[in-house]
């Protein structure tokens, strides 16, 4: 009879798992609203040109920097659109937070992120991928980068549209490399460089789903299946919200300071040891009077990671902002320079007032778009509570770790939605596990039809095709759209 009743709960949480979505907030409801969602971003990008007219000055290229500010302003709030989902998804698919609270804190920190330590110094032209002397003339350049531009933002935006979560990275590279071969032939491309990009595709979404999983199952060993979960997790919690307190130390050391203050790996990983072992100390009383009262069961688990959920959510904003900024402005600020110097062989310092407009465009596309995306990353992939999305961000900010010490150039949409797929899958692997060993216990249970076993899956097999095609594509569509746009910028400038 106890059987029956575990398989009977155990099929209704699976026929359940998926079917949960959550409902943006009325408050959010009008500002998505297509027609005003449009107007709006449409205000923001003219009012960049404007500033940009403001500032720059009166001079022979000013024309040329409004229209690359009005091309920064439009790719900023595709990347609000779309890759601050990856951040915020997991804690709101968790319920951890709404919605609304979510979308209060990504603006949030995305914005401090991009202000207090964004704004560092870029290579002249994406990251080496192709050399600045075969551009041959200043104004070669500038139409390449405004391709560049132009074309990664349309590349999201359509990813976007599609409910893809895409690397805004990759959009970029993509984009310069199309222009680039457009402008100096193939020869001026880096292949080295991208080579290094089109393995980060498999490595970093497998290695991130690896930890994810990696994790999960040692929640579930260690606190989930004990007989005494509330003592388990009173040992468990505090040592886990140290690793993640500690791994995000390092994290936003080596990707998010890196303008305020430049600390190499080992002394970045040394900070982060030694915060970790002081919140593990600190948050053993906390979590130990957290735990009073709460009754013996998994619901009683989740209050444990909602906070150290929300905090992993707002630190792992910071970051992206410092960092992903520069995808927006980047270009931007190389065609500024090129404008205002004629050099565009040297590096490129961002002004301050470019990655003002890039962190606002950020913010604007996060409330006016992101919601669509937030939805497919922290529910429509597979169902996440507090302990799986707390896999999700850890994994996030180990795999970049790693990553930074083995020299791979790895995106961070593709870390956070290889984990989510991770925990998907492991979940999947470890229910049919369970249900073999039920069936070993007692041989003449009936098996599931085939059709009823597919329905049960716990990761959607849609998503995943939609998502994994998007990343194949992301860099070769950006490259031939660039291209397209060169040549078309190239002849109405001749």
């Amino acid at each position: 009879m106890a059987e029956r009743d575990f398989e009977a709960r155990h099929l209704d949480t699976l026929d359940r798992d998926l079917g949960r979505y959550s409902n943006m907030e009325l408050a959010l409801s009008h500002a998505g609203r297509p027609v005003v969602g449009y107007g709006i971003a449409f205000v923001f990008v003219v009012l960049a040109g404007v500033v940009a007219a403001a500032v720059f000055g009166q001079t022979s290229n000013t024309f040329v920097v409004v229209i690359a500010a009005i091309f920064g302003a439009y790719m900023a709030l595709n990347i609000g659109a779309n890759d601050v989902a990856n951040n915020m998804g997991p804690a709101v698919g968790a319920n951890a937070l709404t919605m609304g609270g979510a979308i209060v804190i990504a603006a949030v920190f995305e914005s401090a992120g991009a202000l207090i330590a964004g704004g560092d110094v870029v290579s002249t032209i994406a990251k080496g991928i192709i050399a600045p002397q075969d551009m041959h003339d200043p104004s070669t350049f500038i139409w390449a980068m405004m391709a560049a531009l132009l074309s990664s933002a349309l590349w999201v935006n359509l990813a976007t549209w599609l409910g893809a979560p895409v690397s805004t990275t990759h959009s970029v590279v993509g984009g310069v490399m199309g222009a680039g071969v457009a402008a100096a032939g193939l020869g001026a491309v880096s292949w080295g460089t991208m080579g290094s990009i089109a393995a980060s595709w498999v490595i970093s979404p497998v290695l991130g789903g690896l930890i994810a999983a990696a994790f999960l199952w040692f929640i579930k060993s260690r606190v989930i299946y004990r007989d005494d979960k509330i003592a388990a997790a009173r040992t468990w919690v505090p040592v886990l919200v140290g690793v993640m307190g500690g791994t995000f130390a390092s994290y936003l050391v080596l990707k998010g300071l890196k303008k305020l203050v430049s600390i190499d790996l080992p002394g970045a990983l040394g900070i982060g040891v030694l915060i970790g072992v002081l919140l593990w100390l600190a948050m053993i009383p906390v979590i130990r009077r957290q735990s009073e009262g709460l009754e013996n069961r998994n619901k009683s688990l989740k209050i444990l990671f909602g906070i150290p959920l929300i905090v992993s959510a707002a630190l792992l904003s910071f970051a992206h902002g410092a960092n992903d900024v520069a995808n927006a402005v980047g270009p931007l600020a190389a065609i500024v320079q090129a404008s205002s110097t004629g050099d565009f062989t040297q590096a490129v310092s961002i002004p301050y007032w470019v990655t003002v407009i890039g962190a606002l465009g950020i913010s604007f596309g996060l409330f006016l778009f992101g919601p669509k995306l937030i939805r497919v990353v922290g529910g429509q992939i597979t169902k996440l509570n507090p302990m799986r999305a707390y896999c999700v961000a850890l994994s996030a900010a180990i795999t970049v770790i790693f990553a930074s010490w083995l020299g791979l150039p790895v995106s961070s949409t593709h870390i956070a939605v290889g984990a989510i797929f991770g925990v998907g899958f492991f979940r999947e692997w470890h229910s049919e596990r369970r249900l073999r060993q039920m069936r070993l216990a007692v041989p003449d249970r009936p098996l599931l039809a085939p059709e009823e076993r597919r329905r049960r899956k716990l990761v959607r097999r849609s998503h995943f095709l939609t998502i994994v095609a998007a990343w194949v594509i992301t860099v070769p569509a950006a490259a031939g759209l660039s291209a397209v746009i060169f040549v078309v910028i190239n002849a109405l400038a001749s």
